[in-house]
């Protein structure tokens, strides 16, 4: 194998892994702003508000920082 054939596969390797560490990110950050919703919903004996609140707000920002790694490695490229 050619050294720019090998330094290719290993860039593609990169941006694999890389998507795998946005996904477990973007799953933590759900899972732990779900959880502190829940809590502060449970002390202030309110609704699911602050869960759907909170949830939604990590999904956002998650998917949001997503994209713009994505969209500053484009501009890389």
């Amino acid at each position: 194998m050619k050294a720019q054939e090998q330094k290719q596969l290993y860039t593609t390797y990169g941006q694999i892994l890389m998507m795998s560490a946005w996904g477990m990110a973007i799953v933590a950050a759900s899972f732990l702003f779900l959880y502190i919703g829940y809590k502060l919903d449970a002390w202030l004996r309110t609704p699911p508000t602050f869960m759907f609140g909170l949830f939604f707000l990590a999904l956002t920002t998650s998917i949001g920082r997503l994209y713009q790694e994505a969209w500053r490695r484009k501009k890389d490229v």
